[in-house]
C-alpha cells in the first residue's frame, strides 16, 4: 500500500527563514527519492527559473499520520545538484567532517512562545498578567497555557523517534521550552528542525502559533533563546576542565562572527538584563547565568564535562550555530592541544528507533534515518 511523506525544507525568507513541508504518495517498498518545487514562492528563485530541488537527509515515522507514514527532511539543491545558496546544511557537513576527530557534541535548548490573536496565548486582552515569577517549571490554574500543546508535541517527538531530553516552562507566561541531544552537529541540527515543523504543526490543531522571535513582547519581559550545550572528546574525559575554559576563551575571541550569526533581533534579547549577557561584551563563569557562556556547577566539582553558549537566539540557524560553534573551538584546540584523527571506520546508516510513551500508544512506526 503506498505511504504518506511529508517533505520539510528550509525557505529563504528574510531576515528569517520558515519551513515548508508538502505531501508526496510513495509507492509501498519505495524510498523516497529527490523531489522539486517552486522556488519563487518561497524566496528562493525568480520565476523564469523557478525550480529548485529537494534532496533527502533524514527521515523518521510521522506521528501525525499512519503507522507507514514519514517525515523527509530535506536540503534544497540547484538544478546542477549543487546546494542552494540558502542551504546551510552543506557548510556544516565540511565542518563536521574536518573536525570529527573531537567528537563534538551539541544539547540544544529551544525556547518559544505561543501566540493567538496577536497576543501571547493566556495573556488578558487589554494589560498583562502578573509579572514574571511564577511560571518558570510553574504548575496549576490558569498560569501555564499551553500545556497540553506541549505534552501533544513531546509525545509526537518520542513517537518519531527524536532525541528530545526534557521540556518545562519558561520565565514569561506562555513560554516554554523543549530541548535536543547530545548528537553530534547534524544529527542534532536536523533534529531540532523536525522538533521545530512538529511544534509549528501540532499548534494549528490549538488554534495558536509557536513563534520564535527572541523578545516577542518588549519590555520587562525575558526573551526566548536557544542555549547551545557544547563538548568535545577532550572537554568529556579526565581532566577536560583545561578544555572547557580554552573553548570559551575561543568564543571570547571570535564574538563579532558568532553575535552576527546567532539569530536576527539579537540586540533585542541580550540586553544585560533577563539573565543575558549584553550582546556588545563577553564573559564567562561558573553557574552564571548572566554571563555570555555559562560552565555549569557540576563540571566545575568534576573538572570535565561541557560548556553553555547563552547567546544564541530562539530563532537561530542550528546548522550555522553549529558550524561556528565547532570551527571555533576545535580550531584553536588544533592550535593549543591537537589530537590525531581516528582511522576511518565504514559504519552502517544510523538509525534511531521510534521511542514509546505513555500518552499515546502508538502502532509499529518506521525508524528515523540520515543520509
Amino acid at each position: 500500500m503506498p505511504y504518506q511523506a511529508e517533505y520539510i525544507w528550509i525557505d529563504g525568507t528574510e531576515p528569517s527563514p520558515l519551513m515548508r513541508s508538502k505531501t508526496k504518495i510513495i509507492a509501498d517498498g519505495k524510498t523516497p527519492p529527490i523531489w522539486g518545487f517552486d522556488g519563487s514562492s518561497t524566496n528562493q528563485a525568480t520565476g523564469d527559473n523557478s525550480d529548485c530541488v529537494l534532496s533527502p537527509v533524514f527521515t523518521c515515522p510521522d506521528p501525525l499520520r499512519g503507522p507507514d507514514d514519514i517525515l523527509v527532511l530535506c536540503e534544497v539543491l540547484t538544478v546542477d545538484g549543487k546546494p542552494h545558496p540558502t542551504n546551510t546544511r552543506a557548510k556544516l557537513v565540511s565542518t563536521a567532517r574536518k573536525y570529527a576527530k573531537y567528537e563534538p557534541f551539541f544539547g540544544l535548548e529551544q525556547e518559544y512562545t505561543f501566540i493567538q490573536n496577536d497576543r501571547p496565548y493566556g495573556w488578558p486582552e487589554n494589560g498583562y498578567p502578573a509579572p514574571q515569577g511564577p511560571y518558570y517549571c510553574g504548575v496549576g490554574g490558569d498560569m501555564m497555557p499551553g500545556r497540553d500543546i506541549v505534552e501533544t508535541h513531546t509525545a509526537a517527538c518520542l513517537i518519531a523517534g527524536l532525541s528530545i531530553e526534557g521540556t518545562n516552562a519558561e520565565v514569561m507566561m506562555a513560554q516554554w521550552e523543549f530541548q535536543i541531544g547530545a548528537l553530534p552537529p547534524l544529527e542534532v541540527a536536523d533534529q531540532l528542525w523536525v522538533a521545530r515543523w512538529l511544534l509549528f504543526r501540532i499548534a494549528e490543531d490549538f488554534g495558536v502559533y509557536a513563534t520564535l522571535e527572541p523578545k516577542p513582547i518588549l519590555g520587562d519581559w525575558n526573551g526566548a533563546g536557544c542555549h547551545t550545550n557544547f563538548s568535545t572528546n577532550q572537554m568529556r574525559a579526565d581532566g577536560g576542565w583545561k578544555y572547557i575554559i580554552q573553548g570559551a576563551e575561543a568564543l571570547g575571541r571570535n564574538v563579532t562572527e558568532h553575535i552576527e550569526n546567532y539569530g536576527v533581533g539579537i540586540e533585542l534579547r541580550l540586553t544585560g538584563h533577563h539573565e543575558t549577557a549584553h550582546y556588545t561584551q563577553f564573559s564567562y563563569g561558573v553557574s552564571d547565568r548572566g554571563a555570555s557562556v555559562r560552565i555549569p556547577w557540576i563540571c566545575n566539582v568534576e573538572k570535565k564535562g561541557y560548556l553553555e553558549d547563552r547567546r544564541p537566539n530562539a530563532n537561530m540557524d542550528p546548522y550555522t550555530v553549529t558550524r561556528l560553534m565547532v570551527n571555533t573551538i576545535c580550531s584553536d584546540a588544533d592550535k593549543k592541544s591537537p589530537i590525531k584523527s581516528a582511522a576511518p571506520k565504514k559504519a552502517a546508516p544510523k538509525k534511531a528507533a521510534a521511542k514509546k510513551t505513555a500518552a499515546k500508544k502508538a502502532p509499529a512506526k518506521k525508524a528515523a534515518t540520515r543520509r
